[in-house]
């Protein structure tokens, strides 16, 4: 219908009053302007505005093409009609520029939602797994709607779109489909193959192993997306669990034998996973299908192999743990005999710098208290110092052959009624130097009369302090002379051993090599180390590490060869770059636990092309292998290595009773940077699972061994103890080290070879390992737990190892007692307990007894909490101390 507007005639009656007329139809415009016609379009060519003025208003014109023509004269109320009469139209003239963008926004939904719905449906039908790469692929296909979801969900809304009710039901439909979570679609759609598959694949799910599968173990073979962990308890089946995962993912078409890899650490590990597939196979039909088990060492070799035309050499001493010892022993004596000035800093290190710093306000590990009960630390020299930082600058002054006095003197408070330590004071009489050494940088420093020095706990972390001491004593006419072969008294501290140097240079090599870190990397990272750390002790071990690694690649340089974290490393970069394509669609890995960085980056570089599957299989609670390069931070921040997965647990434990598993687990879980887990087991239990029996004395361990496996053999014969699997009760004897074989009695055979077969292992090497009975003969203070296993310059070459206090001794200890199908027997010393087996007892996890099972009752020492408070007789009467003593002098006043 057409509109007319013209002016009002008391205009029209004004001098210099034009007459006009405005036709309005729909969006078209016609203006008679005296003898001119103008035609035009709203929104088009052409915008009209009202603008009101005192005494009527005017309509502009704006014309895209000619100048703007303003028609004076019309009435207010003439006025209001046009406004409301062009609004009109620019409203009905939007929704017909909307709805082409609503249909093209339609069409794109409809199809990509079809895509999608299609995907989830095939899937479902054929019950294969939707894995985080198809989820990507189907969301990277999603069309760019050219609208925020906000303003696109607005438009459909629109009630104003010109739609009949079908189309904008249908149009809803989409739009719900269009907003969905697709990631929880294809979730939902996993949980319906999973169900359904936990049916169809049970004649593979039943007889792939002795047993059936549990629903965690079926879960784990049956989920395919591309990344899995599966975090897997102590004697949980997980290499029944990776034996099926391969047979499944042939069965089901997610791969051809060739095509799956599963990686072991190790030759004995590789060939058994190799004979447990095989079997396994031949037992479903499947013969003809072979899957090889590889070590990462054979498979690196092989990929540079096939990128050079040539198998590089990785000589033994640079695999094997005891061989690169012995080997780098040799390079270090080399580099002594060399070098004066290495040789000096290597014993400066291992005399002086062995022993690191607690935090600032930290507890001191003491090595011996006063009657008084405060504890000291003792130095090369012999003196019983209040510090461990008064022990690092006496040992410093003794290995340079600078003379000193030492004063640890105290003052007394009268208004606290309490001694409180002066700081330290050290004097040098060649010198005539006074030193005073502060705890805390706030502390008043007084001076005295002469030459003196002041040196802060701050200046001591940092390395300052040495070189001011230097200097006031070269001033003062003393020259450091350096000397590691002064005569040391018999009381004094022995210093950090060779061996022990070699071995922890031996795996800071590893841990560098592995996460490709040079010296200046490491700089890099010391000087970024906070200032309350003992900084000069990382830069001195620097200062050593880097002819020694020199030393370690010119060896191998010598023979033509690389180590084996070079070997990785260069496997793993051909596949990076690649210039070799990675012939496998799904790969497993054993242990994951115990992956270095190196093995976690060639396993990476193995799954990178979309399409493929990693399945590590694991846990964290029982990697033990740091000293070998082992980095549990790579199975603890997986996604950070591995981007999306799942993470799975088998939490069903077939070895241990259920009471061993609550007890390891809770200790175990202190840790709380570790994976949470709840193991769980129906396994049966045989009398009580966990035993401490304590003996007065170190030398009568073995016979108390010999009597508990006494008590073992008279339980067998009686019937009270069923036999073990092999019609014996197998026995494990763990030591923390080899030399505990000890205490396991050299007759046992003899005695009890009728119904026990016992075996003498490390801890470590029980790993993987499992018998009706474990005993732990020498649970003893400073021996398991060994106190310096964890030393923190490792922290130079991991970026992001475990840093909870003893937290690898601690996994150490968990793998012993769930090596146990039935119990742990522990053996202690009075006064010399295991700060492991304190912990059991007070967490109320046993009781600790004598052999005939009399609960031990005594007084713990108050001053060093290891020993315990005895009698004894001495020439002046009846005393009480602590059994520690020489270590310990504590003797608390006798009460009536």
């Amino acid at each position: 219908m057409t509109q007319h507007w013209k002016p009002s005639r008391l205009a029209l009656a004004l001098p210099r009053s034009a007459a006009w007329e405005l036709h309005l139809d729909g969006e078209d415009v016609l203006i008679h302007l005296g003898d001119a016609i103008h035609r035009h379009t709203l929104g088009f060519d052409a915008h009209l505005s009202v603008k009101r003025g005192l005494l009527w208003a005017s309509v502009v014109v704006q014309r895209r093409d000619g100048p703007t023509i303003t028609l004076d004269g019309l009435s207010h109320a003439d006025a209001s009609t046009l406004a409301t009469a062009l609004d009109a139209a620019e409203r009905a003239q939007d929704q017909r520029d909307r709805r082409p963008a609503f249909l093209h926004s339609l069409d794109l939904m409809r199809q990509w939602n079809g895509e999608a719905e299609e995907l989830l449906t095939e899937r479902r039908a054929q019950r294969r797994w939707i894995g985080h790469d198809d989820q990507q692929a189907l969301l990277a296909a999603r069309p760019a709607m050219g609208l925020s979801p906000t303003a696109l969900h607005a438009l459909f809304h629109d009630a104003d779109l010109p739609l009949d009710e079908d189309e904008r039901e249908s149009a809803l439909i989409e739009l719900e489909l269009w907003e969905q979570d697709w990631n929880a679609a294809c979730d939902a759609v996993n949980a319906q193959i999973l169900a359904t598959e936990r049916n169809a694949a049970r004649p593979l799910l039943d007889r792939v192993e002795s047993r059936p599968l549990t629903d965690e173990q079926a879960h784990a073979v049956i989920c395919f997306d591309n990344r899995v962990q599966v975090v897997a308890a102590a004697g949980s089946g997980k290499t029944s669990t990776m034996v099926a995962k391969a047979a499944y993912a042939i069965q089901r078409g997610y791969a051809e034998p060739r095509q799956i890899v599963m990686l072991a650490f190790n030759k004995e590990a590789a060939g058994e996973l190799q004979q447990r597939t095989d079997r396994a196979f031949a037992r479903l039909g499947m013969g003809d299908s072979v899957v090889q088990a590889r070590t990462f060492h054979a498979l690196g070799l092989a990929i540079i192999a096939s990128v050079t035309g040539r198998r590089p050499k990785v000589p033994d001493w640079a695999v094997d743990a005891t061989l690169g010892f012995h080997r780098l022993a040799d390079l270090i004596d080399q580099l002594k005999d060399r070098s004066h000035a290495f040789r000096t800093r290597w014993d400066m290190f291992r005399l002086v710098f062995g022993r690191d710093l607690p935090a600032q306000g930290g507890a001191m590990d003491a090595d011996g208290w006063d009657k008084d009960g405060s504890g000291y630390v003792r130095t090369l020299q012999g003196e019983r110092v209040r510090s461990v930082e008064d022990c690092i600058l006496a040992d410093w002054l003794f290995y340079n052959g600078v003379r000193y006095a030492y004063d640890r003197s105290q003052r007394f408070d009268a208004g606290d009624e309490a001694f409180h330590a002066q700081p330290t004071q050290f004097y040098y009489p060649d010198a005539g130097l006074h030193h005073r050494h502060g705890g805390a940088d706030t502390d008043p420093l007084p001076h005295t009369e002469g030459p003196h020095l002041d040196t802060s706990s701050h200046d001591l972390r940092m390395g300052w302090a040495f070189d001011d001491l230097g200097q006031a004593l070269a001033e003062g006419g003393v020259a450091v002379d350096p000397n590691p072969d002064r005569d040391t008294p018999d009381d004094g501290q022995k210093p950090m051993p060779d061996a022990e140097l070699i071995g922890l240079m031996r795996t800071f090599i590893s841990h560098a090599k592995s996460n490709c870190l040079g010296l200046d990397d490491m700089a890099a990272r010391l000087r970024e180390m906070p200032d309350d750390q003992f900084k000069e002790r990382y830069r001195r071990f620097l200062e050593i590490a880097g002819p020694v690694l020199q030393a370690w690649d010119d060896a191998l340089d010598a023979e033509h060869a690389i180590d084996f974290e070079d070997m990785l490393n260069q496997a793993a970069e051909h596949l990076e770059q690649g210039r070799h394509a990675s012939p496998y669609t799904l790969v497993m890995a054993d242990e994951f636990q115990d992956a270095s960085r190196a093995r976690a980056r060639l396993c990476r570089a193995l799954v990178q092309q979309p399409g493929t599957y990693f399945f590590a299989v694991g846990d964290d609670w029982q990697s033990i292998n740091r000293f070998a390069g082992a980095d549990v931070s790579v199975m603890t921040r997986f996604s950070e290595w591995f981007g999306h997965g799942q993470v799975l647990r088998l939490e069903q434990t077939f070895r241990c009773p259920q009471a061993l598993c609550d007890v390891s687990s809770r200790f175990i879980s202190a840790n709380p940077a570790q994976i949470r887990k709840h193991v769980w087991s129906s396994t049966p239990s045989h009398g009580p699972v966990l035993q401490a029996f304590q003996v007065a004395a170190r030398d009568q361990l073995s016979d108390a061994v010999g009597q508990y496996l006494q008590q073992l053999h008279e339980a067998c014969l009686s019937g009270a103890m069923p036999a073990g699997r092999d019609g014996k009760l197998s026995v494990f004897v763990l030591g923390r080290y080899n030399a505990d074989r000890t205490y396991l009695p050299g007759n046992w055979r003899s005695r009890f070879g009728a119904t026990l077969e016992v075996s003498f292992l490390t801890a470590h090497r029980s790993k993987g390992m499992e018998a009706d009975v474990v005993i732990l003969p020498a649970l003893l203070d400073r021996a398991f737990p060994n106190l310096r296993a964890d030393d923190d310059v490792l922290s130079l070459a991991m970026p992001s190892g475990d840093t909870f206090p003893l937290g690898e001794e601690r996994r150490l200890f968990y793998v012993a007692l769930t090596r146990a199908r039935r119990s742990v027997a522990m053996f202690t010393v009075s006064g010399k307990r295991s700060a492991f087996l304190d912990e059991l007892e007070r967490d109320g996890a046993l009781q600790v007894t004598t052999l005939d099972g009399t609960p031990v009752k005594e007084q713990r020492c108050p001053a060093c909490g290891t020993g315990v408070i005895v009698k004894k007789t001495g020439k002046y009467g009846d005393f009480h101390s602590c059994s520690g003593y020489p270590r310990c002098e504590h003797k608390p006043r006798l009460t009536a």
